[in-house]
């Protein structure tokens, strides 16, 4: 079977709202069209992946099972809009934290690109030719560095990192119309890598 194309998603500020180091399931709340923008990529036959940084373990701040029940209530919102992940990964490290197992520089944070490359050989991906949607300059970068096209959100932190892009990322409002670019200039019918 060859590798296929995916996305790849940072999960808060573009799927999720925003909410500073997010550790609780009801805390969850979808951005307006992310939700209906992943079912469209589910559709095209994308697989979508997330990849998200999550220092607040490192930083004493939750636990990686806390990170689990937050992920599972991503998935319900999802599901309400018949819309699926294909993969999720995050990095629970930071060299700044304060819990010492979690406490170090490693090569899944991104800007590093150990996610995705863990994400690869999981999912039999091909990284040339995927996309990175995010909404900091590390979501770019990390996209960037492994191979993939990238595009920022304004949504969450992006706003904040519009004038640091680097020349070729693409730069939108949000998920929903990242996607309706991806839908009509890469994956409509004609333009679908096999």
């Amino acid at each position: 079977m060859s590798a296929k194309t995916a996305v790849f998603l940072d999960r808060d500020g573009v799927i999720i709202e925003e909410v500073n180091y997010l550790s609780r399931p009801e805390q969850v709340c979808l951005i307006s069209g992310s939700a209906e923008a992943i079912a469209r990529l589910n559709q095209l036959g994308i697989p979508v992946i997330v990849v998200s940084n999550q220092a607040g373990v490192a930083r004493g701040f939750f636990s990686e099972a806390d990170i689990n029940l937050v992920h599972r209530q991503v998935e319900s919102e999802l599901a309400k809009h018949q819309a699926r992940l294909d993969g999720f990964y995050y990095c629970p490290h930071h060299p700044a934290g304060s819990v010492s197992e979690y406490s170090h520089a490693c090569q899944c944070r991104k800007p590093q690109t150990g996610m995705l490359l863990q994400a690869q050989g999981d999912c039999n991906l091909q990284l040339t030719g995927s996309w990175m949607i995010g909404d900091n300059i590390t979501d770019i970068e990390a996209g960037l560095a492994s191979g993939c096209k990238t595009i920022l959100v304004r949504t969450g932190h992006g706003h904040r990192f519009e004038d640091r892009v680097p020349k070729g990322t693409l730069v939108v409002d949000d998920l929903n119309s990242a996607v309706e670019f991806l839908a009509q200039a890469e994956f409509s019918p004609g333009t679908r890598p096999a």
